[in-house]
């Protein structure tokens, strides 16, 4: 496993999102499947870090030792935020318990998602059509809104804010997160996701081309061309399109990830590559996924 390790770029290390056990949100995909399992099957696949899910613990005390008993680092973790509703200083509050589990696990960045805005009620059991949309007279308070939680996250956690553009959030789209980005400063980092790139109705390297500097976080998310199309067509719901199979891992569906690795390689891109899937483990068993996922990317790399 070392030796595949071996071509990707130093400084860049290659983790797995536990959504592949045990979905975040749809808490019966995976019930059945303890920690112990996710984490040993992420350390025997190879990989050298993973993200937070629900299954793992939130203290230091409890998180450490199981992480490093199977020679593994807590890459990061989300955070449902709200600053597109709520003021800076609320939102400090929030994610304080979070930023500083992340910072004694000497995680570098921090995942936001904006959660507010969404529909009232079970938001991703929505139709995707009843996405709501931020006003675009809106868009620069919220700009600095997330400025200065990024810079005060900076200040007091050592934490990078890596921004989640996300199905069903406020920055779904290309514009929208051109939009939002231009806007912020310098010390909000964008999260690339590939797979909510193709989701979301555009090429991922659009994000590369226009906001490359930006990226401080990848999730490399793989995504099944026709079911994502009937999802669309259907307008279903998010929760709908998981539970299809609208997602899958790296090698399994439509995305190419081979200039991903070219602008990794050439940027001077410093970080982690998370593998993330929200699927059914009882469809998908996760080992055999995960462990395809691992060799499919570093064999992009080494190509």
């Amino acid at each position: 496993m070392k030796e595949k390790l071996a071509v990707l770029p130093d400084g860049v290390r290659l983790a797995v999102s536990p959504l592949s056990w045990a979905n975040d949100v749809l808490e019966d995909l995976g019930a059945e499947i303890t920690l112990d399992t996710c984490l040993d099957d992420a350390a025997q696949a190879g990989y050298q870090g993973v993200e937070l899910g629900r299954k793992l613990p939130r203290s230091r005390e409890a998180l450490a030792p199981l992480l490093a008993s199977r020679g593994l680092a807590l890459a990061s973790g989300w955070h449902s935020g709200r600053l597109a509703e709520n003021e800076v200083e609320a939102e400090m509050v929030a994610v304080a318990a979070h930023a500083g589990l992340l910072r004694a696990m000497e995680a570098k960045v921090l995942v936001y998602g904006e959660v507010a805005m969404m529909p009232p009620v079970a938001p991703l059991d929505a139709p995707m059509s009843a996405r709501r949309l931020m006003p675009k007279d809106d868009m620069s308070a919220y700009a600095a809104r997330l400025t200065d939680f990024s810079t005060r996250l900076a200040g007091e956690y050592g934490l990078t804010l890596a921004y989640h553009h996300h199905l069903m959030m406020v920055a779904e789209t290309f514009d929208e997160i051109s939009a939002l980005f231009d806007r912020t400063g310098a010390a909000t980092g964008l999260l690339l996701d590939t797979g909510h790139a193709v989701a979301g109705g555009f090429d991922y390297n659009q994000l590369i081309k226009r906001f490359g500097d930006r990226i401080v976080h990848i999730h490399l998310k793989d995504v099944r061309g026709t079911v994502m199309t009937d999802v669309r067509a259907g307008d279903l719901s998010f929760n709908e399109g998981v539970r299809k199979g609208m997602f899958t891992v790296p090698g399994d569906g439509v995305v190419d990830f081979a200039p991903l690795a070219a602008f990794v390689q050439r940027a001077g891109y410093q970080g982690w590559l998370v593998v993330e899937a929200e699927q059914d483990p009882e469809l998908v068993p996760p080992l055999p996924a995960v462990t395809a996922a691992f060799n499919h990317i570093l064999d992009t790399f080494g190509a």
